[in-house]
This record gives structure tokens, C-alpha cells and sequence, in this order.
């Protein structure tokens, strides 16, 4: 594992912000990089045992602790605009592209991570051979009443720090002690989502439904049926209006939120490098035109 950092340019919302980055490399040459996009609250390093099991499998992984997360610069529970993690996505694109040129790429993203990489798709899809979402936030557990929505605006304009919704933890994971952890962990910021935040939320899943139509890439979808922080629906409303021939959806019965910290986690991960092996070598076996 290896720590460096990434600078929001000039234009961004939070620009001159340093976003952490770690990056975890297989012991040869990678196969292909693999781009992740953590969930709200948390940081990239939740994410060392996944990182494990792909570096094993061949893959590089890189991560950003997202604006206002882990130890990127911000303010836990707000963010100016949502804007400001996918401009940090770009931006570890960016380093991945100069410290691996052509090697092939996949995303990866869970929860606003899978909201985060469902947008980035819409604009950048073509960096990548595939990507995969796990429990992307693309549908509110429960849909907002308008009264909600009007005071989540009115909020978001006059008082955009006001902490106005709280995540319960015990959604998270069937496991105490990733619960536990979860808790204790520093780097895991555990108040309330301010106002801005919720009404660029609420935006950015507006736009990902209005954009998944425009999506074309081989696309894994992964969620627990038993998630109470986001809606299984989600995954399936990507599954139904992404134009991507090529799409799986696999919903596990009884599993939370967190579907790679679960007692399945072994064989949720399993399906994952597996269909990722499959499109990195298909990716492999389609050669330009005009080639032998």
C-alpha cells in the first residue's frame, strides 16, 4: 500500500482542496487498474481487505478519500456542489493514466461511490473496459415527501451546514464487529448530513437516472436485498435503463448495506474479480481493426 495526494484544479468546487490518495499494486505488472469510489462518511481505507483480493488477483488498485472524507481536505457532511467528487475522480484518473499509460481501467464504486462513478460514467465511460457498482445510491431508501424536498432546498440555500439527517450504523453490516469498527474508526465521520449536501445528493441521483440511458459499458451491479441505506431499487432501475448490452445484476438475498464487509463477503468478492477477469481479458481479445 501507498499513500499520495491529488489537487483539485482551478474551477473546481473546492479547488486547490488535496484529496488522499492510496494504491494498493499487485506483485508484477497489473492486468488492469481498477478506480475506487468509496461510500459517504467513510475513506478508502475500508477498503484494504477488497484491495487485497483484487492485487491478488493481478489488479492495481487506486482510491481517493472523497472531498470532506477520510483525510482529503473538506468539512465532513457538506460538499459546495457534488461536483467536487467527481472532479476528484477525474483527478485520480489522471494519475492513474501517467503512472499506468494504456493498461486497461475498471471503476469501481459503493454507495455515493456507485452514484459518484454512475455520473463520471455518463461523462468519461470511455476511459474504462467495464465497470461494476456495489448498493450504488441511485434511489432514496424512502422517497422524499415535497415538503422534504422544498425544505431540503430552502435549507441547502440559507443554512447549508445544518445537520439534517443521520445515517444508522447498524444498516452498515449483519457483523457487530464491522459495526463496531465502523464506529470507532476516526477517519469515519459519523454526524449529521448537512443541507447542502442532501439537496446535491437528492441532484445528483435526478441526474444519474436522467443519464443512465447514455451508459454503453459492460456493467456489473451488485446489491443486498436486506439494504436499508440504499435502495435495491436503484440497482435495478441502472439495470433497466442503461443501454449496455452487456449487464448483470445480482441482488443477494438477506445481505446489508456494506455487501463486501458481510459473513458472504468471501463469495460476493468472488463474483466480482470473476466478472471483472472476464472483461479485462475480452477487453484483451478485441483487437483494433486492420490488426493479426
Amino acid at each position: 500500500m501507498s499513500e499520495t495526494a491529488v489537487i483539485l484544479p482551478p474551477g473546481s468546487a473546492g479547488a486547490g482542496a488535496r484529496l488522499h490518495v492510496t494504491h494498493w499494486l499487485p506483485a508484477g505488472l497489473p492486468k488492469a487498474v481498477v478506480l475506487l469510489a468509496h461510500g459517504y462518511a467513510e475513506h478508502a481505507g475500508r477498503y484494504a481487505h477488497v484491495a487485497k483480493r483484487l492485487t491478488d488477483a493481478g489488479y492495481a488498485v487506486y482510491a481517493i478519500d472523497h472531498w470532506g472524507h477520510g483525510q482529503s481536505d473538506g468539512d465532513g457532511g457538506f460538499v459546495p456542489r457534488f461536483s467536487a467528487f467527481t472532479d476528484g475522480m477525474a483527478e485520480l484518473l489522471t494519475l492513474v493514466e501517467v503512472n499506468h499509460g494504456d493498461t486497461p481501467r475498471l471503476l469501481l464504486g459503493h454507495s455515493m461511490g456507485g452514484l459518484i462513478a454512475t455520473l463520471f460514467l455518463i461523462e468519461r465511460q470511455r476511459a474504462f473496459v467495464a465497470a461494476a457498482l456495489s448498493g450504488p445510491a441511485i434511489l432514496p431508501a424512502a422517497p422524499p415527501s415535497r415538503f422534504t424536498v422544498w425544505i431540503s432546498r430552502f435549507l441547502s440555500r440559507f443554512f447549508p451546514r445544518l445537520g439534517v439527517l443521520s445515517l444508522d450504523a447498524n444498516g452498515v453490516s449483519r457483523d457487530p464487529a464491522v459495526v463496531a469498527a465502523y464506529l470507532a474508526d476516526p477517519l469515519v465521520y459519523t454526524g449529521k448530513i448537512g443541507a447542502r449536501l442532501g439537496k446535491e445528493f437528492m441532484d445528483a441521483m435526478a441526474a444519474a437516472q436522467a443519464g443512465a440511458p447514455g451508459i454503453t459499458l459492460p456493467l456489473l451491479l451488485q446489491h443486498g436485498e436486506a439494504d436499508s441505506l440504499t435502495a435495491p431499487d436503484g440497482s435495478r432501475y441502472l439495470f433497466e435503463h442503461v443501454a449496455s448490452a452487456d449487464k448483470t445484476l445480482k441482488i443477494y438475498p438477506g445481505l446489508f448495506h456494506e455487501i463486501y464487509n458481510e459473513p458472504e463477503q468471501a463469495a460476493v468478492l468472488d463474483d466480482l474479480v470473476g466478472w471483472f477477469d472476464a472483461h479485462v481479458k475480452l477487453a484483451g481479445d478485441v483487437k483494433p481493426a486492420g490488426t493479426a
